[in-house]
Parts: structure tokens; C-alpha cells; sequence
């Protein structure tokens, strides 16, 4: 692939937003353009940039021309701690406005950027809605990219437009979402965001206005997607709503050594090679993947449930639970017993599981894990990337939402692609989620590997794996679009 329409010599600037959910799927793409012989400089602050490098080092290796741009960051100014440059690293909820506001403080050194490189095109996050009119100032096209498949962008257009949440009489009562294709879609306003179901002149609701109008002016939006997965909404978004879209993913397909899947993100917690040990000694589909993202930070009661519901499942497993600060703080005596350590953990449960189960207490090699055919079953919060990884994989998912457009998320898993079911989750709570007793995810595990439904979700997620595997190919549907892209950016370069 390297060097196809490589005579448009292209120059796309890729700039994402600073949190892990967006920067990893971003620098995919940039290896994918990369790969077609255009020219790819991605921007990072620079506590994100051994990050980045990292996860792009065996691409430069074979010598496909992508780089790094640093971007300086001034987060102190407004009182964040020192290199708190992602969302990930921020220490508290309170801390989020401040985050957010200190990111529009990168439009300024943007732009310098834009005038010293002048590129083709720049890639930028939905929240730097601020990032078309900086392009427009250089004749530069603007493209969105917002982390998220098209059907739950036809759900937040249609929720935002129609406002369907305010002709229910309560919060539990179930609505109809509007003017969407396909089968009908309910929810309820407690599993919406509290900035779409309130008036309040909020940073979000700003954001969230000003990100809309961004995209509207933007000469387009890309997204990690492919149409055979939800070809519908993609007709929808693209027609019905006048949106400019390309689907050029699954764009973690883009990895295929194991070695490019294990540098993806950060440092894994546990060896790559170990993990990969621990699978191979399990029956095909006999594992249990759980993990809840980067940002999810559940209760110590919650996660005993879910300790006490997996030992109840029978299952193997492993478990990625992120990392506390009582962990950071015994990072130098891993002999001690963790059991009495860690209150979360029901009394000798590490070891009544050894050999069964195993714990990941921080960052894992997640499509390493997916990939590999041990794996029979993925306990998802419904994140985006995680939820077209699990796709990708053909693995059959419990989903377990917490908050952003993750309920979205579990309506195409359960209810449109029907490869997955749902534990249970009732309210949108940030960061923490709803809480779940350990029969209902003995009860969901069950379902997704015992008995003939088990198997007939576990078919139909093998088939659109394959089709994933066959978009990105050449001919496919999305290497088809993403040619499209590049002509169109050709053309307006010339």
C-alpha cells in the first residue's frame, strides 16, 4: 500500500484532542494516510508526545512519512497541575472545566504551526471547534473527526434537534427517538447527559453548540467506521442531515503485527508476551475480556461486585481495572499480598483465581487481547473504539455504559447489530456509572456463552468481523471512501 497516490503529494496536519480515546484512534489514521505515501504530521503537546512517538515507531521504521509537530501547552496558567496535558491524567472531577477551557488556549500556537507548514488539510478533534475558522484563515480545509461511529451521530442530532425527552412525564419514561432509519430506537432522559436535557448556559453546552456549528462550516467530517456496519445511519447522516462524511475504518486494522497492536496508547501494565502466554494456554473462546476504559473509575463496592460476579460466572478472565494511587504506591513491592491491600477485592480472591483470572491494574494491550482466539467475550463500557475493536475481533459483548454517547453505543450493540447484551444499566452517571449487582452480570455472561443464542450472537459477530476485514482492503468500502477523501483534497491542492 505504501506509496499509492503518492503523486498527489499531500501534507495533512492530524491534530487530536488530549485524551487517549481520541489521540489512538487519530494516530491510526494518520498511519493509514501515511501509508498512501501522503505526508503526515500529527501535533502533541509535549507530555503527550513520547506517547505518540512510541505508538508510530515501527511505522517510521518502514519508512512511511509521518512525524511529529510539538504544540506547547500552557496548563499551569490556569491552574492545572504540571503535565496534565490529557484527559486521562486528571486527578479530579473539578478539574474538567479547567481542562477544558486551558485547550482553547492551543488555538494561538495552532495556528503558527498552520502558517510556518501550510498543509493540505488539517485533521482536527470535535472539541477544538475553534480549529475550522483557524484553518480558514490559511486556505486551509478543516476536516472533524469525532471519535464516534454514524449512529450515534444521527441519535445526538436527532435527541438535540427534536428534542423528544421533553414529551415524557419522568425520567424513567421511555421515548421514541425521531426521524431515525431502521428499527425503532427508545431511551430515557436518565440515560442522557445532563447537558443535553437542561437549559443551563453551561461550558458543555457551549462546547457542544460551538463543536455543531464547527462542523457544519468544516469541509467534512472522517470517522472510524465502515458501511456495512451501519450503512443506514451513514445514507442518514449523509443525506438526511446534509453532512459531508467519509467511513474510512475499522482504523485499528491498520496494526497488524502484534508489536504495533501492544504500542497503541500507553506502556501496557503486564508484558504483551506474557498476556499473550497466559491466552494460549486457554480453550478457543473460554475468556473473558473485561475493561471499562481509560476514563471510567468505578466505586470500590462496584468493583467487588464485579469481582464477586465473575468468580460466579465460572469463566476465565481478564480484568483491566485502572490503576489507584494506593496501586502507584506499591509499585515497588509487588510481593506483597494484595488481598489485604485492596478493599475492592473480596477476602482471597487473587488467589482463589489464579490460574483462572487475571488482573491488569492499569493500561492493557486491549486489541492483542481481542484478537486472539481464547478471547470468547468482551465486558465493554460501549467507548467507541472499544466498541469497533470488539467488532473487529468478532467477539460477543456484555455492554456496560457509563456516560458520553456509550448508551448510544449499547442500542446498535444489542439492539441493531444484536452481537451483544446488556448488563443492565439504568442512569448516566460520569465517571463512577450506575451501579450493577453481581447476579446480573452472572446473568449477561451467560448469555453471550451459553446456549443456542450465545451462539447465533457469536455467528453474527464473526460475520461482520470478516466484513470489517474486508472494508479496509483494497476495493472495500472503506478504502474506497478514503480514496474519494484523498481525490477530493487533491483537487483543491492543486
Amino acid at each position: 500500500m505504501a506509496g499509492e497516490n503518492q503523486k498527489y503529494q499531500l501534507h495533512i496536519f492530524f491534530f487530536p484532542f488530549l485524551a487517549q480515546g481520541h489521540m489512538i484512534p487519530t494516530i491510526d489514521m494518520a498511519k493509514i494516510f501515511a501509508s498512501r505515501g501522503i505526508r503526515a504530521t500529527i501535533i502533541a503537546t509535549p507530555f503527550n508526545l513520547p506517547l505518540i512517538s512510541r505508538s508510530i515507531q515501527e511505522s517510521v521504521a518502514l519508512g512511511l512519512p509521518i512525524n511529529l509537530v510539538p504544540i506547547k501547552f500552557s496548563c499551569q496558567e490556569l491552574g492545572l497541575p504540571e503535565g496534565c496535558e490529557n484527559a486521562d491524567a486528571i486527578s479530579s472531577p473539578s478539574l474538567f472545566h479547567i481542562f477544558f477551557k486551558a485547550t482553547t488556549m492551543l488555538q494561538e500556537p495552532l495556528e503558527q504551526l498552520l502558517q510556518e507548514h501550510h498543509p493540505d488539510c488539517l485533521v482536527a478533534g470535535s472539541f477544538f471547534p475553534w480549529a475550522t475558522d483557524s484553518a480558514a484563515k490559511f486556505g486551509i480545509p478543516r476536516i472533524v473527526f469525532r471519535g464516534t461511529g454514524f449512529f450515534p451521530l444521527c441519535v445526538i442530532e436527532s435527541i438535540s434537534r427534536h428534542q423528544p425527552y421533553k414529551d415524557v412525564l419522568s425520567d424513567s419514561d421511555p421515548f421514541v427517538i425521531p426521524n431515525l432509519p431502521g428499527i425503532e430506537i427508545e431511551m430515557t432522559r436518565m440515560l442522557l447527559p445532563t447537558y443535553i436535557i437542561t437549559d443551563d448556559d453551561t461550558l458543555f453546552t457551549r462546547l457542544f453548540k460551538a463543536a455543531e456549528e464547527s462542523e457544519v462550516k468544516s469541509f467534512g467530517v472522517v470517522v472510524n467506521s465502515f458501511y456495512e456496519l451501519e450503512g443506514i445511519y451513514a445514507d442518514h447522516y449523509k443525506k438526511a442531515l446534509g453532512r459531508k462524511a467519509w467511513h474510512i475504518g475499522p482504523v485499528s486494522l491498520c496494526n497488524r503485527e502484534n508489536k504495533e497492536k501492544s504500542y497503541r496508547g500507553k506502556q501496557a501494565s503486564m508484558d504483551a508476551q506474557d498476556c499473550l502466554k497466559w491466552l494460549d494456554s486457554k480453550k478457543p473462546h473460554s475468556v473473558l475480556y473485561i475493561c471499562f476504559g481509560s476514563r471510567s473509575d468505578f466505586t470500590e463496592n462496584q468493583l467487588r461486585e464485579i469481582a464477586m460476579g465473575l468468580e460466579a460466572s465460572g469463566q476465565n478472565f481478564i480484568w483491566v481495572v485502572r490503576e489507584s494511587k494506593k496501586d502507584k504506591e506499591e509499585e515497588g513491592d509487588r510481593d506483597r499480598d494484595r488481598d489485604q491491600d485492596q478493599g475492592w477485592l473480596p477476602e482471597g480472591f487473587e488467589k482463589r483465581m489464579e490460574g483462572k483470572g487475571l488482573i491488569i491494574r492499569g493500561w492493557a494491550p486491549q486489541v492483542l487481547i481481542l484478537d486472539h482466539e481464547s478471547t470468547g467475550g468482551f465486558v465493554t463500557h460501549c467507548g467507541w473504539n472499544s466498541t469497533l475493536e470488539g467488532v473487529s475481533a468478532g467477539v460477543p459483548m456484555v455492554t456496560w455504559p457509563v456516560s458520553a454517547e456509550q448508551f448510544y453505543n449499547e442500542k446498535l450493540i444489542t439492539e441493531v447489530l444484536r452481537i451483544g447484551v446488556a448488563v443492565g444499566v439504568k442512569k448516566w452517571v460520569p465517571l463512577v456509572g450506575d451501579h450493577i449487582e453481581k447476579e446480573a452480570i452472572v446473568k449477561a455472561v451467560k448469555e453471550i456463552t451459553e446456549g443456542d443464542e450465545a451462539e447465533e450472537i457469536r455467528n453474527r459477530a464473526k460475520k461482520l468481523a470478516r466484513m470489517a476485514r474486508e472494508a479496509v482492503e483494497e476495493g472495500g468500502s472503506s478504502h474506497s471512501d478514503l480514496n474519494s477523501l484523498i481525490e477530493e483534497l487533491a483537487d483543491l491542492s492543486k
